[in-house]
């Protein structure tokens, strides 16, 4: 670790280089603060939670660069128009799950590290406390997702994106810049 502040988190990078990280929320993500509260719990907007994002971004020295829609074509736009400045990927793929190879391909030809999460735990049973209702689910994304964060809510964005520039910053877990 190194000497730099110490983030809102407490945690400290190994890095002090400033990254970007791209958050992309699929269908239905965009009417968040409407959704089952017992899955999506308090947050009020996907406004909120991409704030929520900045924030905690900002204080690990990462900016987070975030995005929702209904409309996999304009995530696909995102994704191209992202690939060069962005260091990585956070994808709630949502209504995406089950299919979104459009958008599982766009991350993997960006050739950058991207974390699948999601609010619920998408493997467990509908009666479970965090189980989707219709579930489980088998997600398109996760064969070639870097990591995968799920079932805590809006803190599974949290786990992603710390988890996420914790590999990004070490030379040794995703392999040497080629």
């Amino acid at each position: 670790m190194n000497d730099g502040e110490n983030s809102t988190l407490g945690w400290r990078r190994s890095a002090s280089t400033q990254l970007v990280i791209t958050l992309i929320d699929g269908p239905n993500m965009p009417n968040l603060g409407n959704r089952n509260k017992r899955v999506y719990g308090p947050i009020a907007s996907i406004n909120a939670l991409h704030e929520y994002m900045r924030t905690l971004g900002a204080g690990m020295g990462v900016t987070v660069e975030a995005m929702a829609s209904n409309h996999e074509g304009e995530i696909l736009d995102a994704i191209h128009a992202s690939a060069e400045r962005s260091d990585g990927y956070i994808l709630n793929p949502a209504g995406l799950t089950k299919t979104g190879e459009p958008t599982r391909h766009a991350l993997e030809e960006t050739g950058k590290p991207w974390v699948e999460t999601h609010f619920s735990n998408i493997s467990a049973p509908p009666w479970s406390g965090r189980g989707l209702p219709g579930g489980p689910w088998e997600s398109n994304f996760t064969r070639s997702a870097t990591g995968m964060s799920m079932g805590l809510r809006h803190h599974s964005y949290l786990g992603a994106l710390v988890g996420l520039v914790a590999a990004i910053d070490d030379p040794d877990f995703l392999g040497a810049t080629p």
